[in-house]
């Protein structure tokens, strides 16, 4: 036997269906451009000297079901450009060259180059973290825009001497190790002393492929280093610098002493 509803109960239950509804069903999302494989200089910290120019690039690869339309805005910048900050922009803006290429229906590859000479476009304080900022388009129209997809840092060139004596030396006698720790100074545009910063003495000895800390040295208020050892056997010594997050780590030569 079949049983009939009356009308006000479907039209009831109608109303609490639509009720049930989430909101979010009734609209459904606009597809997202995406963006993977971001690297800056190929995921290496970008270093800079006082006077070569630096290049590098910003890579990543983008996709949309409707395409990637090939004209990208990419830009690297620190801080508020409007006030204290800086910014770089890419080659390709003065080219016209397009920043993405597709390579199928709905990917493309994406790059900008960017060329930094220290004496036009840096002062120390551009030792420090910058952010990518882009605006990527699909065929359709949809955007992404961002201010930062990915941190980078840029840093100051760092140099590292080393030199001990005297040579040769008898064995158990007392070697002097001097050296210097240096980096580019963008405000002069030449090499400075860094100060206060703790070096490792390093020995290899002859034979050997592996160095050994002997000891931690700081350098002075010029960046100069200088220690002593007791001589004990053929072998090299070095200064070695870890880096801090404005100067890359560096390692010195290597001095061979002959002990007798």
């Amino acid at each position: 036997m079949r049983i009939r509803v009356s009308a006000a109960v479907v039209t009831g239950a109608l109303a609490v269906s639509a009720l049930a509804v989430p909101a979010a069903q009734a609209a459904p999302a606009a597809e997202a451009v995406k963006l993977t494989n971001i690297k800056v200089n190929g995921g290496k910290d970008v270093v800079v000297g006082t006077t070569a120019k630096k290049t590098f690039t910003v890579t990543f690869t983008a996709s949309h079901s409707s395409g990637i339309y090939p004209d990208a805005n990419i830009t690297v910048e620190r801080g508020n450009v409007s006030t204290t900050g800086n910014i770089l922009l890419p080659e390709e803006w003065g080219t016209g060259a397009d920043a993405c290429k597709s390579v199928s229906a709905t990917t493309s590859n994406c790059k900008a180059t960017f060329v930094v000479e220290p004496y036009y476009d840096l002062d120390n304080v551009d030792a420090a973290t910058w952010k990518t900022d882009v605006l990527v388009q699909s065929l359709e129209g949809a955007d992404l825009e961002s201010n930062n997809i990915k941190s980078w840092r840029l840093q100051r060139l760092s140099k590292l001497t080393v030199n001990a004596a005297p040579e040769p030396i008898k064995k158990g006698k007392t070697l002097t190790v001097t050296g210097a720790l240096t980096r580019a100074n963008w405000d002069t545009d030449k090499y400075a002393g860094y100060t206060s910063q703790p070096v490792k003495l390093q020995y290899q000895k002859r034979g050997s492929t592996a160095w050994s800390t002997v000891k931690t040295v700081k350098s002075d208020g010029r960046g100069n280093l200088k220690t002593t050892v007791k001589a004990t056997a053929d072998g090299s010594f070095r200064y070695s610098f870890a880096g801090t997050s404005t100067t890359p780590a560096v390692n010195s030569g290597a001095d061979y002493v002959d002990v007798r």
